[in-house]
């Protein structure tokens, strides 16, 4: 018995009269008869009691209908949860990030994503940007935040924001009263750098920036990522130049000041693979890229 078949059976077992079975499915009657008598020769079952003026089901037929139309409300069911999915409505997006995202633009976008979309089910997944590269080549993620962006021919990249670099100190190392931080005073403490590893990476691009300052970085802490590095600042283990936005959000034992004169500046970006279709992926691009633009 095929999927038309089947529909045939329960639109006559619903009606329990083959004119307006027929009707129904908009056929002839004989057609739709011979097509019951098909299906009851092919399952070796009588599926109805035939009277002169009325039918009803036999027991094979009320156990078959149960069944029928089960089998009939799971594809229905399938082909609507398909469908969401593909316009988007449904689904899931897997998002990895770098740990600096989440002070400034990605918190922002991931509310506006889930007010727009709320059944979507997003995995946020916090990763470095050589981890961010590997999951991306290999769709283990859909998309990725990184600082400034993911080198590789077969990504697009698009750029959200640019912010200065600052510079985040222990609250309990004297300042001079200043409101802004001067480098070449700050060689007798360490610098924590992150990532240590892979390199290059963040950590390369702050030795860079101060070497083309003037400044040269004579006591270097390397650590895992942001968070540890803050950590160590907050008990007073060194000094460290994070993005701006970190310092939004004030953290006990830390004082963050603007770095003057300013010595760089890093991007944040999402980037997608080019052969990405998906529409998931598509919507979350332009919620970013919208949201990016408001704050700017």
């Amino acid at each position: 018995m095929n999927f038309k078949q089947m529909t045939y059976f329960v639109a006559v077992a619903e009606e329990l009269h083959f004119g307006r079975a027929a009707e129904r499915l908009d056929m002839a009657q004989p057609p739709l008869s011979r097509q019951i008598k098909q299906i009851e020769t092919e399952l070796e079952a009588v599926l109805f009691n035939r009277g002169r003026s009325s039918i009803s089901l036999t027991q094979a037929g009320e156990r078959l209908f149960e069944r029928s139309k089960s089998i009939l409300d799971q594809i229905e069911d399938t082909k609507l949860e398909i469908r969401r999915i593909g316009q988007g409505a449904e689904g899931r997006l897997r998002i990895g990030f770098v740990g600096s995202a989440t002070y400034g633009i990605l918190p922002n976008i991931i509310k506006s994503f889930r007010a727009a979309y709320p059944s979507i089910n997003m995995n946020l997944i916090p990763l470095n940007n050589a981890q961010l590269h590997r999951q991306l080549v290999s769709r283990m993620i859909d998309v990725a935040f990184a600082r400034p962006g993911l080198n590789d021919s077969e990504f697009t990249m698009k750029k959200l924001v640019n912010e200065n670099l600052i510079l985040a100190m222990p609250d309990t190392l004297e300042n001079g009263g200043r409101s802004v931080a001067d480098l070449s005073k700050l060689s007798a403490f360490n610098m924590i750098l992150y990532p240590e590893y892979p390199r290059p990476s963040y950590a390369d691009l702050v030795l860079r920036s101060c070497q083309l300052a003037g400044y040269e970085v004579p006591k270097r802490v390397f650590t895992m990522d942001l968070h540890t590095a803050l950590s160590l600042v907050a008990i007073g283990e060194g000094v460290s130049i994070v993005p701006e936005s970190v310092g939004s959000t004030p953290r006990k034992g830390i004082r963050f000041l603007p770095i003057e004169p300013k010595i760089a500046s890093t991007s944040l970006s999402v980037n997608y693979r080019l052969d990405e279709q998906g529409v998931h992926v598509q919507n979350f691009v332009r919620i970013a890229q919208s949201v990016a633009r408001k704050l700017i």
